[in-house]
């Protein structure tokens, strides 16, 4: 695997008889190929946090892996760059790129995994080989692991690492009227949820506070509207007063609250869920059933199956929120399309 120059290498010293650009060792005199594995690491994230704890779990990263595997880390130094270095590493042959840090920054990995409307290719185009997507999740949220039922400790993370057991898992497909696409393996949302994590993400510094935060500051001059929905390339259908839309790759959003609970990543379809004509008092009294799941059950909230969904507003006032991942992608109309199986997921 030829070197990025942002993948530093950290490992133990490689045998005298071979070179540190070997990715072999003789053990037992059989050769033993050891796996190249990626750590993209937002140091930034959790206001500092990440990067913290991240070096405090180097020395026993390494000592739990670096007798298998050529360990690198990559720091990420801005937005996207997750994206970039993902790119490259999926291009030059890596086993594994694993995210480190909170959602935002798995979000930035998985898009890595995609470029120009397909699936990043390693090089070697005679090769079956494929890069693995890996978590250890450090950052504000760690909402996707929780869908997966994983402890929120990077050791129990790292032990999934050295086993190398893999599952297939969708992704989301976001298209816009123009632009390239985007893409999301946890939850993407419309309108006051993805507006309260547009707020949200301003509150950082406040940890998982930060969602309530957003949303009293989203319900402000909120306004339901009316959309339509094409569900499965049916009908259009117009849906009234939605106050927001739910589409779930996975279970949790927002710091834990179970808003698509009957989500499923290998389920090879999303779950929709959309809330309709709600107010402030109806969140404050029924908050608790959105971050139990037990919400479905609740006056004008509805949840169906689907495999693609094309959304637009009614009226021209562009200003409907769009948020995957929370990450903050623009406005209606969207369409959302499913990638079954798209991406192996060492679990």
């Amino acid at each position: 695997m030829a070197r990025n120059p942002s993948l530093i290498r950290a490992q133990p010293p490689m045998p005298s008889d071979l070179t540190s650009s070997d990715c072999s060792v003789l053990r037992g005199g059989a050769s033993f190929r050891r796996r190249e594995l990626i750590f993209v690491v937002n140091p930034r994230g959790a206001n500092g946090t990440t990067g913290q704890q991240w070096k405090k779990l180097l020395p026993y990263l390494r000592s739990r892996l670096g007798n298998d595997c050529n360990i690198c880390e990559s720091l990420t130094s801005g937005p996207s760059h997750a994206i970039d270095i993902t790119r490259e590493a999926i291009r030059e042959g890596a086993d594994a790129v694993i995210a480190v840090g909170g959602d935002g920054t798995l979000h930035e990995v998985v898009n890595g995994f995609f470029c120009d409307g397909k699936p990043v290719c390693n090089h070697d185009m005679n090769s079956s080989h494929s890069t693995a997507l890996g978590i250890i999740p450090l950052g504000t949220g760690s909402d996707f692991a929780r869908t997966l039922g994983w402890k929120n400790d990077p050791h129990d993370a790292i032990e999934r690492i050295a086993k190398g057991l893999k599952s297939k898992v969708d992704v989301g497909c976001i298209a816009g009227e123009i632009g390239e696409s985007h893409y999301f393996i946890n939850v993407a949302d419309i309108h006051l949820s993805a507006k309260a994590g547009y707020y949200a993400s301003r509150y950082k510094k406040f940890g998982n506070l930060c969602y309530v935060i957003g949303a009293l500051q989203a319900f402000f001059r909120h306004h339901n509207q009316d959309l339509r929905i094409k569900v499965d390339e049916g009908e259009w259908e117009v849906c009234s007063q939605v106050t927001a839309l739910c589409i779930g790759n996975a279970k949790y959003f927002g710091g834990g609250m179970k808003i698509t609970p009957n989500a499923n990543p290998s389920s090879g379809d999303y779950e929709m869920v959309i809330l309709q004509d709600f107010k402030l008092y109806d969140f404050i009294l029924k908050l608790h059933k959105l971050y139990n799941g037990t919400h479905l059950s609740v006056k004008n909230v509805s949840s169906r199956r689907a495999r693609s969904i094309e959304i637009e507003e009614i009226g021209s006032s562009g200003s409907i929120f769009v948020q995957s991942d929370g990450e903050f992608l623009g406005f209606l109309p969207r369409k959302f399309s499913i990638l079954p199986a798209v991406i192996e997921l060492l679990c």
